[in-house]
């Protein structure tokens, strides 16, 4: 790839900006400002189960990679999704906007093409932003990253094969300082990367939001196996820059997107699908082996490096920088985290919305009397997957069958407390003791959708 060439249309881009101050750096050349601002580097993982990396607590599968990031750096430990899909996720991660405001709302639907995103802000401080791996984000124009070679672009291929060959040019090729985003295709479905050799599916832990049977652990196995591949992949990233002398004056950020393609995962707003690993280097300002309970979530990205890169805050976004959390400077970010789900086209409609703190989750049904369904996952002719097998043992097994009943029939209002039941398995919605705060939390979250234009079930239509 012709990276000269790519330069020049990041300059031009940069004269195209129209809601940007001019750039006060305009007059200092690329390779001064090279020196004096550090590179982004910001690995992206595909529907990742964060229970298992071993720096959130995982026993089932080593990640020695991405738990070097964190030993090195920093976790968060309240990161999450606002919706837990690929391209409302991305989109918000871009953007810095909340879905509705972004336009993707749903999955594979374009953004508004008058946004601007990080393709945009970036470049006003003097970065190239680059991009290798998994796309998913449309229109083109609002997107518009240098796309480096080397990482697998479609989610659903039976194979991910990679090379840093690509990004190590990306990164090599200019003077310049960059943020490039490494795109992981592991671990989305199918599960079919990585050794699953090594993994025993009798031995495994699984999530006690699942029904425990042969094709749940099998399945999980070869998820898990994929998990493996994906921090095969954040270590040749890391070696990449160890080798180009790059690694300690690089912000190293991993991020785990949503959760799996399980029940309770992925297209809900639950925590197994909302809640995301961050986890960051950052030698010269990040102290290593650091922990936060900051909340943030998806929307801060941009925010964030944009005032890494020393650029103008831009007025309008939902995001807000968590620079100081990053940094140990501060212990707190949000008060609230805010989700999201509007299942058209990936089933019949079912909108969600969630709001939560470091404690207490709310999830409001908007509409309880349907029956949830998802066609990727629930495929009931389907026994020797997940969904099928549960269905066929919920005929003769009571608990499979309040599983799939409790996926499937959804009260109108769902009320965890996180701190003694992380995986929402008890409802205490008509608990007395909870209404007030139940009440509360309602109308925040009735407050944040007004104040977004959400129009709630519409929205599904």
């Amino acid at each position: 790839m012709n990276y000269k060439l790519q330069n020049k249309r990041c300059q031009s881009r940069m004269k195209r900006i129209k809601t940007f101050a001019p750039c006060l750096l305009s007059s200092l050349s690329f390779a001064g400002m090279a020196a004096e601002k550090p590179n982004v580097v910001v690995i992206i993982a595909d529907d990742l189960a964060t229970n298992e990396l071993g720096c959130y607590g995982g026993q089932n599968i080593a990640t020695p990679n991405i738990d070097r990031i964190a030993r090195e750096g920093v976790r968060f430990t309240n990161n999450f999704a606002s919706c837990a899909m690929s391209v409302p996720v991305r989109a918000s991660l871009y953007t810095g906007l909340y879905p509705v405001r972004h336009g993707s709302f749903r999955n594979h639907k374009n953004s508004y093409p008058d946004i601007q995103s990080i393709t945009t802000y970036l470049p006003a401080a003097g970065y190239r932003v680059g991009r290798t791996g998994k796309t998913h984000t449309q229109p083109r124009h609002v997107y518009e990253f240098e796309e480096a070679p080397g990482f697998e672009i479609n989610c659903v291929s039976p194979t991910a094969n990679y090379t840093t060959d690509g990004i190590k040019e990306f990164i090599t090729g200019s003077d310049q300082p960059y943020c490039l985003f490494v795109c992981s295709t592991n671990p989305h479905a199918p599960w079919t990367v990585g050794d699953r050799s090594k993994i025993d599916a009798d031995k495994l832990i699984l999530p006690p939001n699942l029904f425990d049977n042969k094709e749940t652990r099998l399945l999980y196995r070869d998820f898990l196996a994929e998990i493996g591949a994906l921090d095969e992949q954040v270590g040749a990233v890391l070696k990449m820059l160890e080798e180009t002398g790059r690694l300690d004056n690089t912000l190293v950020m991993f991020l785990g997107e949503q959760g799996p393609q399980f029940p309770f995962g992925k297209w809900t707003c639950y925590y197994f699908g909302q809640h995301s690993a961050l986890v960051a280097r950052y030698p010269k300002k990040i102290k290593a082996g650091t922990v936060t309970d900051a909340i943030v979530q998806y929307e801060d990205v941009t925010p964030t490096l944009l005032e890494l890169a020393g650029g103008a805050p831009v007025d309008g976004l939902d995001g807000q920088s968590y620079l100081s959390a990053l940094f140990g400077e501060k212990q707190e970010h949000r008060q609230w985290a805010y989700g999201i789900h509007n299942n058209i086209p990936e089933g019949t409609s079912y909108p969600i919305r969630s709001i939560q703190d470091k404690r207490y989750k709310l999830i409001i049904n908007l509409t309880p009397e349907a029956v949830y369904y998802e066609k990727h996952m629930m495929n009931v002719n389907d026994k020797k997957r997940v969904w099928g097998s549960w269905v066929e043992n919920a005929k003769t097994d009571s608990v499979a069958k309040k599983i799939v009943d409790r996926f499937t029939s959804r009260p109108a209002i769902e009320f965890y407390d996180l701190a003694v039941d992380p995986w929402e398995l008890e409802n205490l919605a008509n608990d007395r003791q909870y209404a007030e705060r139940i009440a509360r939390m309602e109308a925040e979250l009735k407050n944040w959708m007004t104040q977004q234009g959400d129009k709630g079930a519409e929205l599904d239509k």
